[in-house]
């Protein structure tokens, strides 16, 4: 239950602040946060990360689809035995709806993220696709220490023999 609620308040934030941006500020309108590093920057995707696949709405709405009913699954599978990935799947799970909401509503999604460094400009983004990443990220980090803690362990027993 407690992975559902981490899922929610990831969807509910990321829904809040799309409704902030869309209804304060102007399509590509830039706030400086922190001038030359941060801003907040009214955009719209409808493709993928870095603006890949535009306009293949119907193939997102089927991936998405596919992985929260995978994660939902996953998580009902994990119950309590491995807290970190259920909630890095909670991350993902958020995520995923939280986009999938702006998709099915709109045929877009709005991101607003923006960090710039140098002459670089790093995708606009928004507060689903940083939970997606963040998830992503804990899942990679522990199924890199899993193996090695689980050799630990069998180590430690055949020591123990």
């Amino acid at each position: 239950m407690r992975y559902l609620i981490t899922a929610f308040s990831i969807l509910l934030l990321d829904q809040w602040t799309k409704w902030l941006v869309v209804h304060n500020m102007s399509l590509y309108e830039s706030i400086p946060v922190i001038n030359n590093f941060f801003y907040i920057t009214s955009h719209r995707n409808r493709g993928a990360a870095f603006g890949i696949l535009q306009n293949k709405q119907w193939l997102f709405i089927l991936i998405t689809v596919v992985v929260i009913a995978f994660v939902l699954y996953y998580l009902w599978q994990l119950k309590h035995d491995r807290p970190m990935m259920s909630y890095a799947f909670s991350l993902i799970l958020g995520g995923a709806f939280g986009n999938l909401i702006d998709r099915v509503e709109n045929g877009e999604v709005v991101d607003f993220l923006h960090f710039q460094f140098g002459s670089y400009q790093f995708p606009i983004f928004n507060c689903a696709d940083s939970a997606i990443v963040v998830g992503v990220i804990v899942l990679v980090i522990i199924t890199l220490i899993s193996p090695a803690a689980q050799n630990n362990n069998e180590l430690t027993k055949a020591g123990d023999s």
